[in-house]
């Protein structure tokens, strides 16, 4: 035989008592279903306590809901007329009773436990008339007549022997099918009407399966089972499909609210499963929970759950070291006064103690700690006594973690990275769990951080806030769009963009932004702009694994930077202000990265999506010396020295890069060398030089008169530049050599300037927009290492930045 329990959305409507009767019609005989009251019921069931105690008339409109309520299931799901008619009668005496009770209650304006209890029962004693009447054949039984409990510290307590007793009396001989109320009681000594608390439908099936010795423990509910964390939180969450007793329990006492957490001691000691289904989807397998311990080949974490309803009561002082009784005193005065603790957190020294309780707990804690320790206070033993509340708690569950080494270190490790404060925490000697207690504001971060490292979701997430939407920007949201799925099906990562702004506005979404349509919507729906408001928008968020990527030129959104890396945002950026700024700037940028364990990258800052800065970096990490750098950088300029011909003189070249949208849109910009200073002083930094702008030595070859006034001007007066230069053209034409913009780093020592090399030269055949780098290493001496190809244009840059963001989730 097996038990089988119907909870509150089981029964609370038409839709699922039907589909409540098709269970129980396909399922092998026989079976005792216990049911709840119908959702909701046992919440107004109190409320008309509490407002016929008060003298509220409006109990009675209350009253007539809940009548009516039960009354119109009947005929929907009960076909036989005379059947209905007979559960119309039974339903209607019931309210009778609970009338005059409530009637009681209003004219002596007050309630007792006892009246309470007895109020309150008759949610499952109307649910349970009504869908044994449902079920052709089905026997009602009373719960109140073989559940029953004891006082302690003024709870009702199971009290097993008599219980156990009177269900194998009752139960003596099954009928096919059974039905009776969950949650109600009795107590064993006066037979007054009790209850097992809030849940207590759970425990009442547990209790009847395990004195029947049954197969099998269902629950039935409105999910598909044990999730892997709280699916309002999380969007990618599965069932779990197998959990070991100490697994579920641990889960349970957590937060998990798919069964009431005692409900597993009496399966657990008969060794009876449990599973864990739903009545609305019966084909889903569901959550089976067994004594099998795993195997070792699945995950070592199978779960997460959290309590948002933390308060960290502490005890401290040193004269609690080497004392024996401090915690015995503790726990005891708070049992005696109802206090549930469910999570401890002492230091090893014992100079404090700090547990965790509801906060609805928190002040009365408090409060008799410090009477219980007053005499220790007094004398300065125990130096303070305090709580710290709205707080939340958070456990990693599952039975494996005791064969993998290094979850606690990664589980702390990840949380650090992402900016997750740990207040304090507590792992038992069992390494099911790790629980710990943090800021309420930071648990939906901590929750999708933990569920993304440890691979309890299908893909790894990064949350991108993409700042910038125009020539690069907008060709890498192409590109990332294009790439998405195809990244989640073969590498199981999710790029997620959650932010995106212009220089005018700004758009943010939690759940992700639509690439298709991300123009016009932030166009429509987007706020208006500013770095500090996308700063703020970003942090106020929190939100995990998030990274910040900068696609614009603008010096206000570089400053963004520090305050993003100090709240554990990673910063990917083709915007090389912050790089080459101040070297004290730069320095700081990175420490920061590197003490908040997340990213500062910007390889497109030198060479766009040639591997340039990363292969620096692969060389000094591996023990080389950068000696010396030779470098052509600039697209811009390159072009207009491959172009320079008999026909297309110097202004002209100049006014054609500008043109095809080399140059910048005043090409004074790349004339100047600035650029290529930029770039320069960021390779030689990278390279582990301290270097800053004005250190680099600057030989021209546009006059400096030409880079003061405005723009019409310079486009005037540079024609008289090039008679001189076609003549220097043709000298170099006729010696077989080359103009090259090049910047030079040598130990240190840097410098810009025009250079002509000849055939021999690696720089000579250098094409159109493109980009060269000449390494010279303590290991790649004799002949440098070079790194050639596009160094401009906005698809290379915008796959530069791609590359950037996807080496933050560190996939091959």
């Amino acid at each position: 035989m097996k038990v089988m329990k119907f909870g509150g959305t089981s029964v609370g409507s038409v839709e699922g008592i039907l589909s409540v009767k098709q269970i129980v019609d396909s399922a092998s005989k026989p079976v005792v279903l216990v049911v709840s009251a119908l959702s909701g019921i046992t919440d107004q069931l109190y409320k008309l306590a509490s407002l016929a105690a008060a003298g509220d008339e409006t109990y009675l409109t209350e009253y007539k809901m809940m009548l009516r309520r039960h009354l119109d299931i009947i005929p929907q799901v009960i076909d036989d007329t005379m059947t209905q008619a007979r559960t119309v009668d039974a339903v209607q005496s019931l309210f009778t009773d609970l009338s005059n009770i409530l009637r009681g209650v209003f004219l002596i304006r007050d309630s007792s436990p006892k009246i309470t209890n007895t109020i309150v029962s008759y949610g499952e004693a109307l649910s349970s008339v009504i869908v044994c009447q449902a079920i052709p054949g089905a026997q009602h039984a009373e719960s109140r007549d073989f559940i029953k409990t004891v006082n302690q510290f003024d709870k009702h307590v199971v009290d097993f022997e008599q219980t156990n007793r009177l269900i194998n009396e009752q139960f003596h001989t099954l009928p096919p099918v059974t039905v009776c109320g969950g949650f109600i009681a009795s107590d064993s000594s006066t037979n007054f009407i009790t209850n097992l608390g809030r849940g207590g439908s759970d425990y009442t099936a547990a209790i009847i399966a395990a004195a029947l010795k049954a197969e099998v423990l269902e629950i039935w509910t409105d999910v598909d089972g044990f999730m892997t964390a709280d699916p309002k939180i999380i969007s990618n969450t599965y069932v779990i499909e197998e959990l070991s007793f100490s697994e579920a329990m641990e889960l349970c006492n957590f937060g998990a609210k798919v069964i009431y957490p005692p409900t597993i001691f009496p399966v657990f000691h008969k060794k009876i499963p449990v599973v864990i289904k739903n009545t609305f989807n019966p084909e889903a397998k569901g959550t089976y929970i067994s004594l099998e311990k795993p195997d070792g080949k699945s995950k070592a974490i199978k779960g997460i759950s959290s309590i948002n309803d933390t308060s960290l009561i502490t005890i401290q002082g040193l004269g609690m070291v080497g004392v024996i009784g401090v915690n015995h005193r503790i726990f005891k005065v708070l049992a005696k006064n109802g206090i549930s603790v469910f999570l401890v957190s002492q230091a090893s020294s014992e100079n404090s103690t700090s547990i965790g309780v509801r906060n609805a707990d928190s002040q009365l804690a408090v409060q008799v700690l410090r009477a219980e320790f007053a005499q220790e206070i007094a004398q300065g033993e125990i130096d303070t006594i305090f709580s710290e509340d709205d707080l939340a708690t958070v456990a990693i569950v599952g039975d494996n973690m005791k064969r993998t080494p290094g979850i606690a270190g990664k589980l702390f490790g990840t949380l650090g990275r992402n900016g997750i404060n740990v207040i304090a925490c507590a792992q038992g000697a069992s390494e099911t769990n790790i629980s710990f207690v943090t800021d309420r504001s930071s648990l939906r971060k901590a929750l999708n951080v933990i569920h993304d490292s440890f691979f309890l979701s299908d893909y790894q997430v990064l949350n991108l806030f993409i700042v910038g939407v125009g020539t690069v920007g907008g060709k890498l949201l192409d590109q990332i769009r294009k790439q998405q799925q195809k990244l989640m099906e073969e590498n199981s990562l999710k790029v997620k963009v959650v932010g995106v702004a212009s220089s005018r506005k700004m758009l943010f979404r939690r759940e992700g932004i639509d690439l298709s349509t991300f123009s016009e919507e932030l166009m429509s729906k987007g706020q208006d702009a500013s770095p500090a408001a996308i700063a703020r928008e970003i942090i106020d968020m929190n939100i995990f694994n998030s990274v910040f990527v900068d696609c614009t030129a603008n010096e206000e959104v570089a400053h963004l930077y520090q305050r993003l890396l100090e709240n554990n945002t990673s910063v990917v950026t083709a915007n090389k202000i912050a790089a080459s700024s101040e070297y004290s700037n730069y320095s700081k940028l990175k420490e920061t990265a590197r003490r908040k364990g997340v990213k500062f990258l910007f390889e497109t800052n030198v060479g766009a999506g040639l591997p340039i800065i990363n292969t620096i970096n692969s060389l000094i990490n591996s023990g080389d010396r950068i000696q010396k750098i030779q470098a052509v950088l600039s697209g811009t300029l390159n072009f207009i020295f491959n172009t320079l011909s008999g026909d297309i003189p110097l202004s002209k070249a100049i006014f054609m890069a500008k043109e095809a949208g080399y140059s910048e849109p005043d090409p004074r910009e790349d004339l100047s060398g600035k650029d290529v200073i930029r770039k320069l002083v960021i390779l030689a930094r990278e390279a582990g030089y301290q270097v800053n702008q004005e250190d680099v030595a600057r030989n021209l070859f546009i006059p400096e008169s030409l880079f003061n006034g405005p723009l019409d001007q310079f486009w005037k007066e540079v024609p008289a530049l090039d008679e001189e230069f076609e003549l220097k053209r043709r000298r170099l034409t006729a010696e077989g050599k080359r103009w090259r913009f090049v910047a030079t780093m040598e130990m240190g020592a840097c410098s810009v300037g025009l250079e002509e090399v000849d055939h021999l030269h690696p720089f000579y055949d250098l094409q159109g927009s493109n980009n060269i780098i000449l390494l010279t290493t303590a290991r790649y001496n004799e002949f440098p290492m070079m790194i050639k190809g596009y160094g401009a244009g906005a698809s290379v840059t915008a796959a530069g930045v791609f590359a950037d963001v996807i080496s933050i989730a560190n996939i091959r």
